[in-house]
């Protein structure tokens, strides 16, 4: 599975990967009817966000980072699509919104930096000391911006419990499950935190790859 190919990724901004390209898979085979309303929550490159412009859908996209942002416009411009991109933590601004199709590619590594809010290039993917500081938030809050018959898809590593993922979601009343998996080798900051994850009981000793899934959820009509 190759990753996806944009144009610029600013330093500092989570570049397409494995991950990536595993949503975009799942976003594919989404049906998606002509002016569908898509959010793309993290957009980073901003590629998810430009991948459903292609389809027609009037797709607004959000990070937090403004070197972000940056890059998601130009990206946009330059594949000469429409994309609304906000600045803004996670749904702060689209709260008065509603949407038919919600794509999130969040931070889910698990750090040993505990509670402490991650800075630089880490706030892409270091998620606290179970790797669910923003996964746990997406779960409460993204149900409530689904329309009836929408859907949430998240990727996420298994590192990061996608039980718990499909247990919170269906706890607000969504059908949820995981569609997809996809095993890769790790990578560098796996590599780094190897010892430490195996000492948490993530990993064992025979473990030398990470499986990433992809939890669809959908809000019945």
């Amino acid at each position: 599975m190759n990753p996806l190919v944009l144009p610029l990724v600013l330093p500092g901004v989570y570049a397409p990967q494995e991950d990536t390209a595993l949503l975009a898979g799942a976003l594919s085979e989404e049906p998606l009817p002509p002016g569908a309303d898509v959010l793309d929550v993290g957009t980073g490159s901003g590629a998810l966000a430009i991948e459903a412009a292609r389809r027609g859908t009037r797709v607004t996209a959000v990070d937090v980072s403004w070197r972000a942002v940056c890059t998601a416009r130009m990206n946009a411009w330059m594949a000469g699509v429409p994309v609304r991109i906000r600045r803004g933590n996670l749904f702060a601004p689209v709260r008065d919104r509603s949407f038919d199709l919600i794509l999130t590619n969040p931070p889910y590594v698990p750090a040993p930096t505990g509670s402490r809010p991650p800075r630089g290039p880490a706030r892409a993917w270091d998620a606290g000391g179970d790797g669910r500081f923003v996964l746990d938030r997406i779960c409460r809050e993204a149900p409530t911006l689904l329309r009836p018959g929408g859907v949430l898809l998240m990727v996420h590593s298994a590192l990061s419990d996608p039980g718990r993922t499909i247990e919170h979601l269906r706890g607000s009343g969504l059908k949820a499950s995981v569609t997809r998996r996809h095993r890769i080798d790790f990578g560098p900051v796996l590599r780094g935190r190897r010892e430490w994850l195996r000492e948490r009981g993530l990993l064992s000793d025979a473990d030398e790859k990470e499986e990433l899934v992809v939890v669809r959820a959908e809000l019945p009509v």
